[in-house]
């Protein structure tokens, strides 16, 4: 049975992309029904338009409360029927309302090896601090940041003094390692 998911990005959607190419290939049994995108005019818009994927764009700014906007969000996903959220570079938290209603149905990547280096920037974090393993988490998401139950994860070596070459391993770790996580959990 094909699972109904939504995509939720914030930026240029990569792993978006790397989701809904897996998916034209036969290798994930998914379906995405929706992106949804804080950031009108985000790339990703553009990358679900190259699918025919409808896109919700949102603005928190027009709700008076995250509350009033995370309602609006989990209307839109109840109209399509939508079973997983699946949030790729969504630089937002995740609140109450969506968490009650997709409960431990919301994952999400990150490009670190949690615990470490929560947040914003991880492989800024990572190579500031001089580690020589770095690496992606795909975890459940709670109402903390980056906190939620580890799910997988896989490891790079950082490039001394080479951002640019440390994200490019990571974006490849994250488009492949996503994809497998979400083949497991939609099995299941």
């Amino acid at each position: 049975m094909v699972t109904k998911i939504a995509v939720f990005a914030s930026g240029s959607g990569s792993n978006f992309e790397a989701i809904a190419e897996a998916i034209t290939r036969g290798e994930l049994d998914a379906q995405i029904e929706l992106v949804v995108t804080d950031k009108p005019g985000a790339f990703v818009v553009t990358r679900a338009q190259k699918f025919n994927i409808p896109v919700l764009e949102i603005a928190p700014k027009m709700f008076a409360t995250k509350a009033d906007y995370e309602a609006a969000v989990v209307e839109a996903l109840r109209e399509k029927d939508v079973k997983w959220v699946v949030l790729a570079g969504y630089m937002r938290l995740v609140s109450d309302t969506l968490l009650a209603a997709y409960h431990n149905r919301i994952v999400n990547i990150h490009p670190s090896l949690l615990p470490s280096f929560p947040g914003k920037d991880a492989i800024g974090q990572a190579m500031e601090h001089g580690v020589k393993v770095t690496g992606v988490t795909v975890h459940y998401v709670d109402a903390g940041m980056d906190t939620g139950k580890i799910i997988a994860q896989g490891a790079i070596g950082v490039v001394e003094g080479d951002r640019e070459s440390t994200e490019q391993q990571i974006h490849e770790l994250e488009h492949k390692l996503y994809t497998q996580t979400l083949k497991q959990l939609f099995e299941v």
